[in-house]
């Protein structure tokens, strides 16, 4: 018999497992209590007669969650992942899970002990963090379900916190007609405006390079963004298909460009060797890509004040007044969908639900000026 599955009791189960003899000729077994369904222990006895036919050291009850993660951040995500990919999960785990769960057998982590991880975390006010450790989790510990080291993944038993969306503040339409005005005579003018009324992301703005602008079509490419880490910048292919977009700009916009172009060759004149050129839009006075902080604390607050506007107004704030500003103008939100680069029109009308009211009223007014005659 390769093997036993013998029940312990209520959702017990102890798989026992031929392994051959030792030295002196006893026999050995491997032993282990699962706790779960009969197809649970099923599956940890058809990993662990794998396991054994081909040669592999059964060690699953001395392993720690540490050992484990360290060995699977190597064999599995390392192949899987980008390099920068690679070196966060590594930091997010090293900070994270090891000196808080890191030393517990990986045959007894229970959905209890991530819980708890989970739970301190949230209340330190790391939301977006705890989410994405939990990820790398429940992943590693897929895989050990797969290799027959346990059961059955216990992060996937965790309740996680909501995920909390930043404030948005949305200009109005005036607001954004004195924001522009403000903005006129500022450096970037051209990017704001951009911005303003192309929905983009600014990291994608940052990232927009002279050879994805047609300045004669009045149209720009957005095929990366721009990230920032640890003082270093690189490029970031986009998440989805739906962010790599076309979006046509308004005249003023396109002029806008123009007239930055011919700025931007004159810096690069005066500049002369100590310009560094990547080719992007947007750059600092020596070529650089956008320092965001640099531009919201020198350009873009002051902007605000200028204009007599809140200084609580975030630069991707701007995005979503573009946003707001098209769907209570009656553009179809597909249409605005596609122009922000979201996965679905149901994500825009989620995010911007509170654009939905005024529309309904709109829909009405219209259906009473078809049918009833205006009031």
């Amino acid at each position: 018999m390769p093997g036993q599955i013998i029940n312990r009791g209520k959702n017990t189960w102890l798989v026992r497992v031929y392994m051959g003899t030792d030295a002196s000729g006893k026999r050995r077994y491997h032993n282990k209590t699962v706790h779960g369904t009969k197809k649970d222990a099923e599956r940890y006895l058809t990993g662990i007669l794998r396991d054994r036919d081909l040669g592999l050291a059964i060690e699953d009850s001395r392993l720690t969650l540490q050992q484990y993660m360290e060995k699977w951040l190597v064999e599995v995500a390392k192949q899987r992942v980008s390099e920068r990919v690679f070196t966060d999960y590594c930091k997010t785990i090293s900070r994270h899970v090891y000196p808080a769960i890191g030393d517990k057998r990986l045959s007894q982590l229970k959905p209890l002990d991530i819980q708890m991880l989970i739970n301190d975390m949230s209340q330190r006010g790391i939301i977006r963090t705890t989410r994405y450790t939990h990820m790398i989790l429940n992943q590693a510990l897929k895989q050990a379900v797969k290799w027959g080291m346990i059961p059955r993944n216990p992060a996937e038993m965790v309740n996680l916190p909501k995920e909390r969306r930043n404030e948005m503040r949305v200009m109005s339409k005036d607001e954004a007609k004195r924001f522009l005005d403000a903005a006129m005579h500022d450096q970037y003018y051209a990017l704001f405006a951009l911005l303003i009324t192309s929905g983009l992301r600014p990291a994608e703005a940052y990232g927009l390079k002279w050879d994805d602008v047609d300045l004669r079509a009045g149209k720009i490419r957005i095929q990366r963004s721009l990230e920032r880490r640890d003082r270093v910048w690189y490029l970031k292919e986009p998440k989805t298909p739906q962010s790599r977009r076309t979006v046509p700009l308004p005249h003023d916009v396109v002029d806008a460009l123009k007239q930055y172009r011919l700025e931007q060759e004159q810096r690069k004149l005066k500049a002369g060797e100590n310009y560094h050129e990547y080719g992007f839009v947007f750059t600092s006075e020596n070529g650089e890509p956008i320092h965001h902080h640099n531009l919201v604390k020198r350009h873009f607050k002051p902007i605000l004040r200028a204009a007599g506007l809140p200084e609580d107004i975030r630069l991707y704030d701007l995005r979503h007044t573009c946003a707001t500003l098209l769907l209570l103008a009656g553009e179809n939100p597909k249409i605005v969908s596609e122009r922000l680069g979201h996965s679905s029109v149901t994500m825009t009308l989620d995010r911007y639900s509170h654009v939905l009211p005024d529309m309904q009223k709109s829909a009405a007014d219209k259906l009473q000026n078809m049918l009833f005659g205006s009031e």
